[in-house]
């Protein structure tokens, strides 16, 4: 049987096992006072990254864990997970909620609760895919950026003991709308640090997470459909039990305005080419090259009739907001590499200035209010409050691809 750790571990990673473990271990005390008999609120808590957090934070016996999210299906998925896996925490104050974070709902549920002491955001738009058109960037950055507020206010009324917002690598000199809108979203939550400790991680990608291209090799594979990748994209990865565990140390660990990244070096860095080929080695097959997806498509027809040549189309990438390399930080910020073994922090990071945000959110909503706003219009605004900030613009999407 196909074992996906197993093979993440050896292909992806290339690490034997979770290269957070001695983080955790050196501050086990630390974190089981700092979650034990806590309630939990973890928003967008059924998806890759949120539910790994779960996972991290439960061996730790918070008193109550209330999850929001607006994928039912990943929440029943999640609840039965959780309850098959031997051994696992699961305090009796437990209540998944298939919601909307920024809902009337979730607000009258918050206030009927008073609040939580620990509260986590995992809700996110994570492809450089969303920014297809003015339709999904307004999607893309009222989820990540102008609903991040609405909750950001509402803790202001039952200030948490500690505030989490997971961040991204690409936000740290962005090329694309995704990566820009998760570093503004790093000064908004910044800009409420006076009222309660907030803190933030950027990472890598999570090997095989929901709606990645590796998970859609798996879902290719159960299809018998040919499998398309770039080989010029480097990117760091990790594993999805790593990604929570990122994120439970930044939590709880961090200090106010913290951002925490992993020690990765640029010889970890994976293309998708050598993982899509590596994953059909490992069901037995041999790779067959093509020059188009659409000769795949063509000679994937045979894989039902039980060849073992398996057709794919690699190439090279050439859609808008696609960065070629990665990075966690930036040259203006500064970095301790020796608080924690795996973890490297963005320290220093001042209050931002709040007027200044304040503007930039009425720009994107007047923005948004107007019937004729364009995408270069919000790439615009952004790029104002972002100097830094320059988009990849090719005039093709991932939708046009396999």
């Amino acid at each position: 049987m196909f074992n996906i750790d197993l093979f993440i571990n050896q292909h992806v990673t290339k690490r034997p096992g979770s290269m957070f473990l001695k983080d955790i271990e050196d501050n086990k005390d630390i974190l089981t006072k700092k979650i034990k008999d806590k309630t939990i609120m973890v928003i967008g808590g059924a998806g890759s990254i949120g539910s790994s957090f779960i996972k991290a934070v439960l061996p730790f016996k918070p008193s109550a864990l209330v999850v929001a999210d607006t994928d039912e299906n990943a929440l029943a998925e999640l609840t039965r997970d959780l309850r098959s896996i031997n051994g696992m925490f699961i305090p009796e104050d437990y209540v998944p909620y298939p919601m909307d974070f920024a809902s009337s709902v979730f607000d009258k549920m918050f206030h009927k609760r008073g609040g939580f002491d620990i509260v986590a955001n995992f809700s996110a738009h994570k492809h450089v895919r969303s920014e297809k058109d003015i339709y999904s960037v307004e999607a893309l950055v009222r989820n990540n950026v102008l609903n991040a507020k609405i909750l950001l206010d509402l803790l202001n009324k039952f200030p948490p003991e500690e505030y989490f917002c997971v961040s991204t690598d690409k936000a740290a000199n962005p090329v694309n709308i995704m990566g820009a809108s998760k570093r503004i979203m790093e000064d908004v939550i910044f800009s409420y640090s006076d009222n309660f400790q907030v803190k933030t991680a950027r990472f890598a990608n999570v090997a095989f997470s929901n709606g990645s291209l590796p998970a859609g090799f798996l879902a290719r594979l159960q299809k018998f459909q040919p499998l398309s990748a770039p080989s010029d994209v480097k990117r760091y990865f990790v594993s999805p039990e790593e990604s929570g565990q990122i994120c439970l140390l930044a939590c709880m660990l961090g200090g106010n305005r913290e951002i925490f990244f992993p020690k990765l070096e640029k010889a970890q860095m994976m293309t998708f080419d050598k993982i899509a080929t590596a994953l059909l080695n490992e069901y037995g097959y041999r790779i067959l090259l093509c020059e188009s997806d659409a000769e795949a498509v063509e000679k994937a027809v045979s894989l039902k009739s039980g060849s073992n040549l398996y057709p794919v189309h690699f190439t090279s990438s050439d859609t808008s907001g696609e960065k070629h390399y990665e990075e966690f930080y930036t040259r203006d910020e500064s970095i301790n590499m020796n608080r924690f073994e795996a973890l490297g922090v963005v320290t220093d990071k001042a209050v931002p200035d709040k007027e200044k945000i304040e503007t930039l959110l009425k720009d994107l909503n007047e923005a948004f209010n107007r019937a004729n706003t364009t995408k270069e219009d919000v790439v615009s605004i952004m790029g104002t409050y972002l100097p830094n900030f320059k988009h990849i613009e090719t005039g093709k999407s991932l939708d046009s691809k396999m």
